[in-house]
């Protein structure tokens, strides 16, 4: 039985980096193409060898370092992103064990931004009950949809992605309120620094745990969530209680008939994802590297929607959520380091999406992986 779940796990991280070694692929290409279309504009002879130089060193190279292209800045900026993707990669994942799709991650984590910031700049409170202001804001903002799953049996991708938007500008009138909200800097057309109104509400440094090469933006919030994920983990494939949120997520019915309350579960699912997606936008913005820009938040966080990517590529395993999002992290860092003159930044999100996109191939990856084992199997028998 340990060998078989060994070997499965073996076979699911072996097809996860097919898909990411064909997407980067894909994506050398693409920068291929944009460095000849370039060369070709500039009017200058060139060679194939030339183009190849150019996506390579002023495109592909940034890429596969991510933030340790600029350091030590690209880093802290990479740790930073990466914290919040294991978070909204934890919300979705989360919900996909439990049968649900949780596809208003972007609009719970403006919610749980909303709480976070609040209690920073309004009440100065500490940091870790910012924190815990932003996972109950996201909870309740994800728990809504779950009540109509329950109860109406109305689907929760249509209600969440309604409550995103609802969320998303709900937050920007509150945050902006006319240009009078104590929250908002009419200088900067955003939310005040929480640096500069509550020191106490940003989280601790690396520094501050001894780490002297680090310094903000890179705040222990990387540690927090891993922590969640492997907590995570253990609450899903270990307790009672998440063998009764996957139950409901197989069979609605089958668990209502084994005695299991699938409507409270399937709320309370919604609401745990939704309190994740608001952490991740609590440590985001509670670490002192950037502010809510209420005029111009128009559209919903890109975090939100990258949370799926991350959660398909680790095939919604939390621990697999973690170096997912690390990925992600890296190449979106390294995305925005590429020579803008040549490539836009976007192309980042171009292999990442590519890489999302075979993950819909794994189970043919996994299929053919498992096929030499089995072949490997029988040679050495």
């Amino acid at each position: 039985m340990e060998n078989n779940r060994f070997r499965s796990g073996i076979i699911t991280i072996l097809s996860a980096l097919l898909c990411i070694l064909i997407g980067l692929f894909i994506g050398f290409l693409a920068l291929i193409l944009l460095a000849y279309i370039s060369l070709r504009n500039g009017g200058n002879p060139f060679t194939f060898g030339d183009v190849l130089s150019t996506a390579y060193t002023s495109g592909f190279k940034q890429v596969l370092l991510g933030g340790l292209y600029q350091m030590p800045r690209g880093l802290r900026a990479e740790i930073t992103l990466a914290a919040s993707l294991i978070m909204t990669g934890l919300s979705v994942a989360f919900a996909f064990k439990t049968g649900l799709f949780n596809i208003g991650a972007a609009g719970q984590y403006a919610v749980g931004a909303f709480g976070a910031l609040y209690c920073a700049l309004i009440w100065n409170l500490p940091w870790y009950v910012c924190l815990i202001a932003a996972a109950l804001c996201g909870a309740v903002w994800g728990a809504i949809p779950g009540f109509f799953k329950a109860y109406f049996n109305i689907n929760e991708v249509i209600t969440a992605i309604m409550f995103n938007w609802i969320g998303l500008y709900g937050v920007n009138t509150l945050m902006y309120g006319g240009g009078s909200s104590p929250m908002y800097n009419l200088k900067t057309t955003k939310t005040w620094p929480v640096a500069a109104k509550s020191a106490g509400s940003l989280i601790p440094d690396l520094k501050d745990l001894g780490a002297t090469y680090f310094q903000r933006p890179a705040t222990i919030g990387i540690f927090i969530a891993v922590l969640i994920a492997v907590i995570l983990w253990v609450v899903l494939n270990k307790t009672t209680f998440g063998y009764e949120l996957k139950a409901c997520g197989y069979s609605k019915t089958a668990a209502k008939y084994a005695g299991i309350n699938e409507k409270k579960n399937i709320i309370l699912a919604m609401a745990i994802s939704g309190a994740l997606a608001g952490i991740g936008a609590g440590l985001y913005y509670l670490s002192g590297t950037a502010e809510w820009q209420p005029l111009v938040s128009t559209a919903l966080p890109g975090i939100g929607f990258d949370g799926i990517s991350v959660a398909l590529l680790a095939s919604s395993n939390p621990i697999g959520t973690v170096f997912s999002a690390l990925f992600i992290s890296h190449i979106s860092t390294g995305g925005g380091f590429m020579s803008a003159n040549i490539f836009p930044p976007e192309i980042a999100d171009v292999i990442s999406g590519v890489i999302i996109y075979l993950c819909a191939f794994m189970m043919l990856f996994k299929r053919r992986i498992s096929r030499v084992f089995s072949r490997e199997n029988k040679g050495g028998k």
